[in-house]
């Protein structure tokens, strides 16, 4: 029996396994037990594996082309990424979540924190009971870690997933500091929350190799040697809980839109329907979260791997007065394009920033009539929001943006948009 002491926080982190490839099983059932990978833009790399394909030693960030043919042989499933549907899954995971905790942090469009502080109740089981309803309500499989401060409780999920025993869930806040310490001695220092390889490899340098090591390091050689911030892992690792739960979503400092063409593209006139439907996506962004731009960015380029010189150019431009509105973004935009436009370059990717922003109260009118259009304008996106959102995106869209887009993304083996569009939902037969 497991139960918080009311003076000490306790926090979960619920993290769905494999989640895209997850999120493409869900409204698959024929592919319960099956391999799955999830390729990247333009169907280039595997980004995500199921449990499955990982077994059979299909890689991370591996070139597609490569494997392709033997990953089909031995029956692995390829997916192009799906991002509409994984953000609506990604939002269902994270509503049902919300009812097992007063206080709940959106880490990552698969990972979530929990307060558990004060709760007297067998956490092991409460986690238990928090996947069971997650699958029940959403399909995903997760892992729940428990622990006296988010970076153990991180750790307590890696755990969890890596020992079958735990059955998903692990509560490090139950254990003593024996039990605790003869796990993180076999941990590779790794798995702690932050740790990259560089980090890695200078800890290893100095004989830290195992999490243990960390948790017992001198604090202030390690804050002399790797700054205050490893410092602080050090201390959460003993259980001191230096990271406050995160309620609040921190305001973006910038929103960016850009993908890679499914062809390259040379003329200018497709290159201004890039641009130009990247300007309205992110000015779209922009506006859900509040916020207003005041520089505008875009950037060219060719691929760094084609036999032609390679070329790349970014340039920014400063807006007179803070704005949302997309009329205006996009005309920035394309005032960008035409200075930075070079012929005879087959063009593999472009992108559009929007930077500097602040809140509606923090931006300043200007006196030149840029702004004078605001309230109009406002409603107008207001309007065109409200119709994308009903229907689909692009419903409503400026005429620069093109109709053909022979230039999007390729996604071959794209699935369903099986919760975001009316005309793809699942159908049983």
């Amino acid at each position: 029996m497991s139960s918080t002491k009311p003076n000490r926080p306790v926090f979960a982190l619920c993290d769905a396994n494999s989640f895209y490839a997850s999120c493409e099983k869900v409204f698959r059932p024929d592919l319960r037990t099956a391999p799955v990978v999830v390729l990247s833009n333009n169907d280039g790399c595997v980004i995500a594996q199921s449990r499955e394909a990982k077994v059979l030693g299909i890689k991370m960030a591996g070139p597609w082309f490569e494997v392709e043919e033997r990953a089909r042989e031995i029956g692995v499933v390829e997916f192009s990424s799906n991002y509409e549907l994984y953000a609506n899954m990604s939002n269902r995971f994270m509503a049902t979540l919300r009812q097992f905790s007063p206080r709940q942090e959106v880490y990552s469009i698969d990972e979530c924190f929990l307060d558990l502080t004060g709760m007297k109740l067998d956490l092991v089981a409460y986690g238990h009971t928090i996947r069971e309803t997650v699958m029940r309500w959403t399909g995903l499989p997760i892992c729940v870690g428990v622990g006296h401060s988010k970076t153990l409780a991180k750790l307590a999920n890696y755990y969890a997933k890596k020992e079958p025993e735990t059955k998903g869930v692990c509560d490090f806040s139950q254990l003593s500091q024996d039990e605790l310490n003869s796990i993180l001695e076999i941990l590779p220092v790794s798995s702690v929350w932050g740790v990259g390889r560089r980090l890695e490899a200078s800890l290893k340098a100095v004989g830290v190799e195992n999490v243990l090591r960390l948790k017992n390091a001198n604090l202030r050689r390690i804050r002399d040697r790797f700054g205050i911030t490893m410092q602080r892992t050090v201390q959460e690792l003993n259980g001191e809980a230096w990271l406050e739960l995160e309620e609040e979503t921190p305001m973006a400092k910038q929103v960016m839109s850009s993908r890679s063409f499914g062809e390259r593209v040379e003329s200018l006139p497709q290159l201004r329907e890039a641009i130009s439907y990247h300007a309205a996506n992110v000015a779209q962004r922009l506006r859900r979260q509040g916020l207003y731009a005041r520089a505008v960015s875009i950037f060219i380029q060719n691929s760094p791997f084609d036999q032609a010189k390679f070329y790349g150019r970014s340039e920014t431009i400063a807006l007179p007065a803070p704005t949302d509105c997309s009329f205006q973004i996009t005309n920035a935009a394309l005032w960008i394009l035409k200075k930075m436009y070079r012929p005879q370059v087959y063009y593999q990717k472009a992108g559009v920033m929007l930077s500097e922003l602040v809140l509606e109260t923090g931006q300043q009118i200007d006196l030149l009539g840029f702004s004078s259009t605001h309230n109009k304008s406002g409603r107008l996106m207001e309007t065109v929001d409200t119709i994308n959102r009903r229907y689909k995106r692009s419903t409503i869209h400026l005429a620069s943006e093109g109709t053909v887009h022979t230039w999007s993304m390729r996604r071959s083996f794209k699935s369903q948009n099986y919760t975001g569009d009316w005309k793809e939902l699942p159908v049983v037969s």
